[in-house]
């Protein structure tokens, strides 16, 4: 079994529930009970109007990363997401791979960790609450020191539940 971190965000129709109903995909999908982190309000990046809620949460599963990736696109596209898409845009759900083990991954369609996380406070702050001593694979970056040179962003901790 691997220990995969997925990153959650959702900021169109009710993206609340939108993170609720992923939640509960991870866990159908788990092998394990998931870990999830807070629900975080963060600025969008690019040209987006609607705040983002986004989420970290850790599974564990027996699935290989493509068909994991498989599962998550279509989940994606379950919830309302096309799946063609301008990039930075609004959106009812995105789920990312952020590491999978300490592997690294790159192929065709899959690159882990995924290339964007270390430069987003909505990826590293609650990765940082359910995996405090987490190093980068690649770099062997603490996830403090990312969260230190991560560009600054408007982000703050929700008191939504589960």
């Amino acid at each position: 079994m691997a220990r995969v971190v997925v990153a959650l965000g959702s900021n169109l129709n009710d993206p609340h529930q939108q993170l609720k109903e992923a939640g509960n995909f991870l866990e159908e999908i788990s092998d394990e009970e998931v870990i999830k982190s807070s629900i975080y309000r963060s600025e969008p990046v690019g040209p987006s109007e609607n705040d983002f809620l986004n989420s970290v949460a850790i599974l564990e599963t027996s699935l290989d990363p493509e068909e994991l990736f498989e599962r998550l696109k279509e989940q994606e596209k379950k919830q309302g997401r096309p799946s063609r898409y301008p990039k930075w845009t609004a959106r009812t759900l995105d789920l990312d791979i952020i590491a999978w083990d300490n592997l690294v991954i790159e192929t065709d369609s899959l690159i882990i960790p995924h290339q964007e996380y270390s430069r987003r406070l909505f990826v590293l702050l609650p990765l940082k609450e359910v995996l405090p001593d987490w190093h980068d694979p690649v770099s062997a970056q603490h996830v403090d020191d990312l969260i230190e040179q991560a560009p600054l962003l408007e982000i703050d901790k929700t008191t939504l539940n589960w």
